[in-house]
């Protein structure tokens, strides 16, 4: 990597205190509330989204009771399972004190259920605004949740507004996906300073779930130098698998379905199941299915796979993935 971007690194964080050195596979109990996780990063394009879906579904296909909520205006977490213009979305509960449990819907998944963004939502962040404790109304939300709950996962909007600092007050864990370019790097020291300041003024709690790095080309060598900056400086806080650039990841929002019911065997559904499974091995649970388990098997040779060879092909002649894909070990 250029030194002047990693001499820029290291000086924005140096001044951060975020706890650093606790490892991602230290094994937590669960306990009788949900974990809750906050997806977020200011830029978009990094993955959020795909992430909040595909980590809902992977955990609730482990048999572990699930909730997503959507706090994007854009309500592409809610359209990924077929869910659009709902009669009650989380606006209602954010402002209108409608119980969340009431705001959920079912999906596909028996263990998964969403909460709805909707149009309303746009206007959220300004009805805030003069609303008193407005940081905190999404919190007491999920404090109204029935027992049962495992997991909630928070997709944010690409921003630090109102609605992601909801989500960040809400959470106890924040999950961050990463693109592995350049600008993803200033874009992460920025947040985790802000993220700094709202553990000091409003949630001591949240907690540095992990990064995890998305939209990984094994053929871009700027990818695989992010990538090692990232873990010189997490380390551990790093997740072991990445997620790959992959043609069903992106196919799957468009038929309503996480990628894991759109094509289990695709290289993207197997790399959010490994993270879900280097989460719930953090939380002492049952691992999500691997690869070889009783999933739905469309076709023996997958077409992705097939457009995965064409695409390094066009590209390069080195291999479609790296030795032991995603999998690369943790500082």
């Amino acid at each position: 990597m250029h030194p002047s971007w990693c001499a820029s690194f290291e000086v924005e964080f140096a001044c951060l205190s975020f706890n650093q050195t606790s490892p991602v596979a230290d094994q937590l109990p669960m306990t009788d509330r949900p974990i809750v996780f906050c997806i977020a990063n200011q830029k978009g394009g990094v993955g959020k989204t795909t992430s909040a879906v595909n980590l809902a579904a992977s955990l609730a296909l482990s048999e572990h009771r699930t909730l997503l909520v959507d706090m994007d205006p854009q309500g592409n977490a809610s359209s990924a399972f077929g869910i659009s213009s709902p009669r009650v979305q989380i606006y209602d509960a954010l402002l209108n004190e409608v119980p969340l449990e009431r705001v959920a819907q079912e999906t596909e998944l028996e263990f998964l259920r969403v909460a709805p963004s909707g149009k309303d939502l746009v206007g959220a962040e300004i009805e805030l605004v003069d609303r008193p404790e407005r940081e905190r109304k999404l919190a007491g939300c999920l404090a109204g949740l029935p027992p049962g709950y495992e997991f909630v996962i928070i997709d944010c909007p690409p921003s630090l507004g109102l609605l992601t600092l909801n989500a960040l007050v809400a959470a106890t864990r924040l999950l961050v996906p990463l693109q592995a370019e350049y600008y993803a790097l200033e874009g992460l020291a920025h947040l985790l300073d802000t993220v700094e300041r709202i553990r000091n003024s409003f949630n001591p709690a949240l907690e540095l779930e992990g990064i995890l790095l998305t939209m990984f080309d094994a053929r871009n060598n700027l990818g695989h130098q992010v990538a090692a900056e990232v873990r010189t400086h997490f380390g551990n806080r790093v997740f072991r698998t990445v997620i790959p650039r992959n043609v069903r990841l992106s196919e799957a929002p468009s038929f309503g379905k996480p990628a894991i019911l759109y094509d289990a065997k695709s290289t993207g559904a197997q790399a959010y199941l490994q993270a879900a499974s280097e989460i719930l091995e953090k939380y002492d649970a049952a691992p999500a299915p691997s690869r070889d388990a009783a999933l739905p098997d469309p076709k023996d040779a997958s077409t992705d796979a097939l457009e995965d060879a064409s695409q390094s092909a066009a590209h390069s002649d080195s291999p479609t993935r790296p030795p032991e894909p995603w999998r690369s070990p943790r500082a």
